[in-house]
């Protein structure tokens, strides 16, 4: 591989999220509990957050966004104030969450660092994600923090542009298949899967992915083999 530079998805990649959003997820269902089943209330927040997301991109302020509309269609609008107000703080605890650290990701980070230029690239809101890196510590290992609206073919190829190289010097590393590989892969780039133990269900994919510029390793420290 003639790598130049190494992207890294943040949420779930180099720190906890998703269980944090699940648990918040539990806590909405708990609170609608009245009227309709946990399945069911999960759905509906489901279909009401990828319905916004058009609208709204990825990150927990859309997501506070779409539990207030999915209480209200799930009632009929008849939840009260002290519901609303209920999500809301929810939702600020959820921007509150203190940052884990995924194992071995800054032996990864320190080791790659001198050798190529390493970049952030993920999904979310801008502010909450430069919040959530500046709080990591993390950041005296990146060249370039990119938060992207979606993380399509296009996204990455314009990524690349503004990195000032070709498609084959890009390196991702990501737990979602479908957002940090099968794009990456589609422009000509090479990526590594780190799986995390929860996935939203908006980045599972139902086939496996075989390519000649793709490597699947269990945890983020594997990746240093390569790099030997």
């Amino acid at each position: 591989m003639n790598i130049k530079v190494i992207a890294f998805d943040a949420d779930d990649t180099l720190w906890v999220n998703e269980p944090y959003f699940q648990e918040t997820e539990e806590k909405f269902c708990e609170l609608l509990a009245p009227y309709l089943s946990r399945h069911t209330l999960s759905q509906e927040l489901f279909k009401t957050e990828i319905a916004n997301l058009r609208l709204y991109g990825y990150g927990i302020k859309g997501y506070i966004l779409s539990m207030i509309e999915a209480a209200l269609q799930i009632s009929n609008n008849t939840i009260s104030n002290e519901v609303i107000a209920k999500i809301i703080q929810y939702g600020k605890e959820l921007l509150e969450k203190p940052i884990e650290l995924l194992d071995g990701v800054e032996e990864v980070l320190e080791t790659l660092n001198p050798k190529y230029k390493i970049v952030v690239a993920t999904k979310g809101d801008l502010l909450d994600q430069r919040r959530k890196l500046h709080n990591s510590g993390l950041g005296k290992y990146f060249h370039h923090i990119e938060v992207m609206s979606d993380k399509q073919e296009v996204d990455y190829s314009d990524l690349v542009k503004r990195l000032d190289i070709h498609p084959s010097e890009f390196l991702m590393i990501g737990n979602s298949l479908k957002s940090d590989v099968l794009p990456v892969l589609g422009i000509g780039g090479h990526a590594i899967h780190i799986p995390f133990h929860t996935t939203w269900a908006h980045e599972k994919i139902d086939h496996q992915v075989v390519h000649e510029n793709f490597r699947d390793f269990e945890k983020i420290k594997d990746v240093l083999y390569l790099f030997q």
